[in-house]
């Protein structure tokens, strides 16, 4: 199997969200013809549909699989069957329809709440099967902790080359706000700014940790990992770097100069205290680093939302 992409046909699913699309524009920047990249709409296949899901691969050599049911914490808490059996069923077809079609290498992208909520700190990828995740996670958690484990099973009795990538937190370019605090913190600042409100109310207590992952460095590392990694353990992508919700909200008000308070609202949910990853499989492996700091990300993604506005 060649780990070389530029010639290849490419399905990216997810391919017109916010991190697929990011994929799809760091394989062009590789000298992937646009031509050779496919990333069709849920309106045009819907992948929970064995038949739609063998529409997608036929022809195809390599899959990079980003399409997901996910959102904020209160979207998991209000739709856990829609994202657990979405999740689960996604993947389970497209893998299959993917092995009958002899596709060179299926890419999974997968979460860092697949961790289990007691694993030390950093996440390392031989904890991932140590406990359950997180409740409020738990149904997309465990749906995409089935996916690694067919990638796993495919490749065990069918030599299927399958990996599985577990992404920390992404932020940057494009990201709806209900794709993760970072966004929606964005989000809410900048109208708070622009509405001259004196305050703006923060969910939990700002104590947790967190790695956010720029989106440019997330697509790296994921083309990365398509072009050299070939092994049946999972990966972390992450930042290799922590800070807590408070001082991360501090800075994005900061950077967009949002004079009002900062209230934290302690009765709302923290979730887990620390979610932060053990990067160094990915540095060892096809040596992915993280290139953007959190500021620099931060002042990237804050240009972009104004000039939406």
């Amino acid at each position: 199997m060649s780990n070389i992409l530029t010639d290849k046909k490419i399905l990216v699913t997810g391919g017109r969200g916010f991190l697929g699309s990011h994929i799809v524009k760091k394989l062009i920047e590789r000298g992937v013809q646009p031509e050779n990249i496919f990333s069709p709409s849920s309106s045009e296949l819907d992948l929970r549909k064995p038949e739609d899901c063998e529409s997608a691969v036929r022809g195809k050599e390599i899959i990079i699989h980003a399409a997901g049911i996910t959102g904020d914490s209160q979207f998991h808490r209000d739709h856990p069957a829609d994202i657990f059996y979405g999740n689960l069923i996604m993947g389970m077809e497209l893998m299959e329809a993917a092995h009958r079609e002899n596709v060179e290498k299926f890419v999974a992208i997968g979460s860092a709440t697949e961790y289990p909520k007691s694993a030390n700190m950093p996440f390392s990828e031989k904890e991932i099967w140590e406990g359950l995740p997180e409740p409020v996670h738990a149904p997309y958690a465990l749906a995409k902790r089935a996916l690694m484990a067919q990638g796993q099973a495919y490749r065990a009795q069918y030599g299927f080359h399958a990996i599985h990538l577990i992404m920390t937190s992404v932020y940057g370019d494009g990201a709806r706000d209900e794709s993760g605090p970072i966004p929606s913190l964005i989000k809410r600042i900048i109208s708070a700014q622009r509405s001259g409100e004196d305050s703006v109310v923060v969910w939990g207590t700002g104590k947790p940790m967190r790695d956010f992952l720029y989106v440019d460095d997330a697509a790296e590392g994921i083309v990365l990992a398509a072009e050299k990694y070939d092994n049946p353990d999972p990966v972390n992508l992450g930042s290799g770097r922590e800070i807590s919700i408070k001082d991360a909200v501090g800075l994005i008000a900061e950077i967009i100069g949002f004079k009002g308070n900062l209230v934290f609202d302690a009765t709302k949910p923290d979730g887990q205290m620390r979610r932060v990853l053990d990067i160094s499989r990915a540095e060892q492996q096809f040596g992915f680093l993280a290139k953007t700091s959190l500021e620099e990300g931060l002042r990237k993604t804050i240009k972009w939302y104004n000039s939406q506005i």
